[in-house]
């Protein structure tokens, strides 16, 4: 069998791939670059030079062959490897007639646990959509910023006390409104300083968040160490981090307790499957970030169940638009949502998802979804001080 196409295919937000055999066999993949596909799809066009013609069952060769070549890497790259892993995977599925999780070691489990997401623009609103989470049977919630999702064209300023005061204040309120038979998830968005993070994350430790997420920015891991040495409140990163390298480091350091590896972005099934094994030597769980399209949830429940240390999956929904405009950030999706580019999706009952159960990662994009929902690039918005310094948002 050997590779005949590797094709691109921008839709709405999100960035395709579909790798083509001579044997009919197609598999489909995802880029998790976000607002730099376009960029990615270049990478991809690149290399295709080297695929066509390739024995698509040789996956772990053609990964390290791409990972290595020239030694150029980032997440414009990363996130177009990661998309052409994805596709080989779900080709050597459909070889084997099986689905990928029976490739990579079988099930570990039969369901995979996930989170919701919840929030707003007020405290109300955010506790509201809080108690409908919970009232459709999730028991993990999500995407809960303590900061609320304000658009990021209004000016920010406010202070010190007010900023960390009025937020401790409002996971009290989160955790009130639910009681603890939901586990909350905090998200922080990397908006803060190392030293205004210990603050908050030992203010709302009496609350028992299941952990905060990205509570400073993820370059420096030594800072995120030093954060995690001064609270006791279990931190989640990696969202933004793209090889294995780089979750060494911040493993090593004990800066994190939840990994949380894009498989869109860090290699794709390959990449996370070294990550989590990576996290599983050092008594680590893994919550994989999945803000994409169910192409992405797809390839995370591979990973999900075949791993025993997962711990939860990111659901935003897919009776949702893309996460790119969500709550404020720049504006209203097209009225396109999330299952509408693929044929069909994923059941979620009582806070679990059903695993896939057909050959390759499970899943099928819509027929002729690009010309049903051109691409539109997101637009590059980051919220300003009232002083014009940018903000961490």
């Amino acid at each position: 069998m050997k590779i005949t196409d590797v094709k691109t295919i921008l839709a709405n937000r999100y960035l395709f791939v579909e790798i083509h055999t001579d044997e009919g066999l197609v598999g489909i993949g995802e880029s998790g670059t976000w607002g730099f596909l376009d960029a990615s799809m270049g990478a991809v066009e690149a290399l295709k030079t080297y695929l066509i013609g390739q024995d698509p069952l040789r996956i772990e060769h053609h990964w390290q062959y791409m990972y290595r070549c020239w030694h150029f890497r980032g997440a414009a790259i990363m996130g177009a490897i990661s998309a052409i892993d994805i596709a080989l995977w779900d080709i050597a599925g459909k070889f084997y007639d099986t689905p990928v999780y029976n490739l990579l070691g079988g099930r570990c489990r039969d369901k995979a646990r996930v989170y919701a997401h919840a929030g707003g623009k007020t405290t109300e609103e955010t506790i509201a959509n809080l108690k409908k989470m919970k009232a459709q049977g999730f028991t993990a919630i999500g995407h809960l910023t303590p900061f609320l999702d304000e658009s990021r064209g209004d000016p920010y300023f406010i202070t010190h006390a007010k900023e960390i005061g009025e937020a401790i204040e409002r996971i009290g309120a989160y955790r009130e409104a639910v009681g603890n038979d939901v586990d909350l998830c905090i998200e922080v968005h990397r908006r803060l300083k190392p030293h205004d993070a210990i603050v908050f994350a030992q203010g709302i430790a009496p609350y028992l968040p299941y952990f905060i997420e990205d509570p400073i920015g993820a370059d420096n891991f030594d800072s995120m160490a030093q954060v995690a040495d001064k609270i006791n409140v279990p931190i989640a990163t990696g969202e933004r981090l793209n090889n294995l390298q780089e979750f060494a480091m911040l493993i090593k350091r004990n800066a994190v307790s939840y990994v949380r590896p894009d498989v869109c972005m860090c290699g794709g099934i390959t990449g996370a499957k070294k990550i989590a094994a990576l996290a599983e030597a050092h008594d680590l769980m893994v919550v994989p970030h999945n803000p994409l399209s169910p192409v992405s949830t797809a390839a995370c429940l591979q990973i999900a169940v075949s791993i025993p240390n997962f711990a939860l999956l990111e659901y935003p929904g897919d009776d949702q638009p893309a996460l790119s405009e969500k709550f404020g950030a720049t504006g209203v999706e097209n009225g396109v949502l999330k299952r509408d580019v693929v044929k069909s999706t994923f059941k979620c009952v009582d806070g679990f998802m059903e695993i896939p159960t057909a050959p390759g990662i499970g899943i099928e994009l819509a027929d002729d979804v690009a010309e049903k929902y051109p691409y539109r690039r997101r637009p590059l918005k980051t919220r300003l001080h009232v002083d014009g310094s940018v903000v961490d948002q």
